[in-house]
């Protein structure tokens, strides 16, 4: 791929322009923080895929 073909995308969390490339080892995030707050993110469920939940809620149910 050449340099004209290289994909261009905006980071998720900041939306700084990433190249994919070598010189952006953490793509598609900008940096390894963008990445850290991207995970920081999921783990605190603020970022959720959409469905129903695989487990009953409560105890009481099982």
């Amino acid at each position: 791929m050449t340099n004209d073909q290289t994909i261009k995308l905006l980071c998720p969390t900041c939306q700084a322009t990433v190249f994919w490339s070598e010189a952006y080892p953490h793509r598609p995030f900008c940096s390894e923080r963008c990445k850290l707050i991207d995970l920081g993110e999921w783990a605190s469920e603020n970022h959720r895929i959409p469905g129903d939940d695989a487990l009953p809620q409560n105890d009481d149910e099982y």
